[in-house]
């Protein structure tokens, strides 16, 4: 993971964005869902291992609270910890501008990333029944938190 780099990207990223969504969910986001969201002040961070685009979060920040709307990983590249890095940077990145509680949801049927969480820091603080369609059913979401600042 030595060349691994880890950017702030923009609206002009959303085509490479777009394609890494694509790849990593069963309904992804529109080019220009994406764009929108980073055009209204979405934290954008975009992992590369050497020039290739591997992943990328992003977090909508209001006041002193955050929530990750998105984060993928190229499924190629899953297990090698770029979903980790993503999540640490961000995490930084908020903390560092005031940021106190990182939020999610998660999907309760992806074991992979309810891991990653629990082990990077969060606790289920709620649930949301039949958030996310399924062709065999709805599955809930578990609302994920994390305190970024000690003492918040």
């Amino acid at each position: 993971m030595a060349d691994l780099t880890v950017d702030a990207v923009g609206p002009d990223f959303a085509s490479v964005l777009f394609a890494l969504h694509r790849d990593s969910f069963d309904h992804p986001w529109s080019e220009a869902e994406l764009t929108s969201l980073m055009q209204t002040g979405a934290l954008t961070l975009l992992a590369a291992a050497g020039e290739v685009p591997v992943g990328f979060i992003m977090v909508r920040t209001v006041l002193d609270e955050a929530e990750i709307l998105t984060l993928a990983v190229s499924p190629a590249r899953r297990g090698c910890g770029f979903g980790r890095k993503l999540l640490e940077a961000g995490a930084e990145s908020l903390a560092r501008s005031g940021v106190v509680r990182l939020s999610l949801e998660v999907a309760q049927d992806n074991p992979a990333a309810r891991a990653l969480y629990k082990t990077s820091g969060f606790e289920q603080v709620g649930r949301r029944k039949a958030y996310y369609s399924r062709p065999d059913g709805d599955v809930d979401a578990l609302v994920m938190q994390r305190t970024l600042m000690p003492g918040a």
